[in-house]
């Protein structure tokens, strides 16, 4: 078939490989110069069920403005209208307990990432930095109790952990900060730390090798599906003012696969297709490690702040936060402290902060979420058009499952995993 793949960040550039994996002819549409340039460029470093399993009680609650909590969703102002009616959905599907159906499906789906992405790596001989392996920490023995839930539940999963001490944690990580108190850990022995926007730019060259094409700096402003079979294209060059009579290019294709992350509604809204996406913020830094002694083996996972340190290389991510309701293009000063002061916490000398060596890169994303948490992945209800979106904090987490998934609907085989609770078509799309 011939298919074009709407957005290049790490999901769309995925998608892109693993359908011209499968023999399609595909061309990728991105407003941006190159791959991994939003959502993708420097988020959390983990590929791991970890980073989304409810590791406190209630798993889904709100930090008004003025609140001092250190974790929940954080508004940046008081809700209005559709916003209200959004967070209502979000607050309504954390409730029900632990486990539900929704946080299977979620293990399901990283772990099958995770898969994807190991055999990725080693057949592809890919060159990215990357790690083995993850501590969840709790301070308190109050944390320790709020995540026995889940715990059990990983236990029940079959997925690989360890219940440790604080002494057991400290000699899996020996440079954690001996002024840190804290009460134990569980080591999740499965859980992948890669670089994501490295991760992105060899699987594009991949994709490219086997025939796929990339239009960068190139809008897609509409998605035209009423001319059955297929759908048109209507592209502009990005970064220019169209008159009312400027042309458009127009291109036709069999199938069209949207990963625009928080564009996809607004493009999709006139082909009939609602997304009740809702943009949450996340903050990151990287910084050069200034004494690897000093600096997390692997990674380590702060669960009462949800804050994420990681080791990539000879670089130190830090990343975390929710942050609701801010404008386009903002930073949260709030969350870009928070991670610093975590980071603090627990490796107080790994990074380069300042002097001539130093280089921090601050940095933060819009990940396009869905109320539910899952992401729409699959045929929505309009013919030709596909959808692998809204994957929300968990977007490198499910990038390769999620991709491979996808080309394995679109050529109608059966996938490798369930993904009933992914479909589109939940949310009447």
């Amino acid at each position: 078939m011939k298919v074009a793949v709407v957005g290049a960040g790490v999901v769309g550039t995925t998608t892109a490989f693993e359908l011209a994996l499968d023999g399609h002819e595909v061309t990728v549409f991105e407003r941006h110069s190159t791959v991994a340039e939003e959502a993708s460029f420097a988020t959390g470093a983990l590929v791991a069920a970890g980073w989304t399993a409810p590791w406190s009680t209630p798993e889904r609650h709100i930090r008004l403005p003025w609140s001092s909590q250190n974790d929940g969703l954080k508004l940046a102002h008081l809700p209005r209208g559709s916003e209200w009616r959004w967070l209502w959905r979000w607050l309504q599907a954390g409730r029900g307990g632990y486990p539900s159906a929704r946080h299977q499906q979620i293990h399901q789906l990283v772990r099958y990432s995770q898969e994807r992405l190991q055999s990725l790596t080693e057949e592809r001989e890919f060159d990215h930095d990357r790690s083995q392996g993850m501590l969840v920490l709790w301070r308190t023995a109050r944390q320790a109790a709020q995540a026995r839930t889940a715990l059990d539940h990983m236990k029940d999963l079959g997925i690989p952990h360890r219940e440790l001490a604080a002494e057991q944690a400290r000699a899996l990580e020996p440079a954690i900060s001996a002024e840190t108190p804290f009460h134990g850990a569980v080591e999740l022995m499965g859980e992948a730390v890669a670089n994501c926007r490295e991760f992105a730019l060899s699987i594009r060259d991949q994709a490219r090798q086997l025939g796929c094409q990339f239009a960068f700096n190139t809008q897609v402003e509409a998605i035209e599906a009423r001319a059955a079979p297929g759908v048109e294209l209507r592209l502009a060059s990005s970064g220019k003012t169209l008159e009312a009579e400027t042309p458009l290019e127009t291109r036709r294709f069999d199938a069209v696969v949207v990963c625009a992350g928080m564009r996809s509604a607004a493009l999709l809204q006139p082909t009939g297709l609602r997304l009740p996406l809702r943009a949450i913020h996340s903050h990151s830094l990287s910084a050069p490690v200034r004494e690897p002694l000093d600096a997390p083996q692997s990674a380590v996972l702060d669960a009462a702040h949800g804050v994420s340190i990681a080791r990539l290389g000879q670089r130190i991510r830090v990343a975390g936060g929710r942050d609701f309701g801010m404008p386009e293009g903002q930073r949260s000063a709030a969350t870009l402290r928070q991670l610093y002061s975590v980071l603090s916490d627990w490796f107080p000398g790994a990074v380069r902060l300042g002097g001539p060596q130093g280089s921090v890169q601050e940095w933060h994303g819009a990940q396009a979420t869905l109320p539910d948490g899952l992401p729409a992945l699959g045929a929505s209800k309009v013919p030709g058009v596909w959808l692998n979106l809204g994957h929300g904090n968990a977007g490198w987490s499910m990038a390769c499952g999620s991709a491979r998934l996808l080309a394995d609907q679109l050529a109608g085989r059966s996938p490798d995993v369930g993904v009933a609770g992914c479909s589109p078509r939940r949310l009447g799309l």
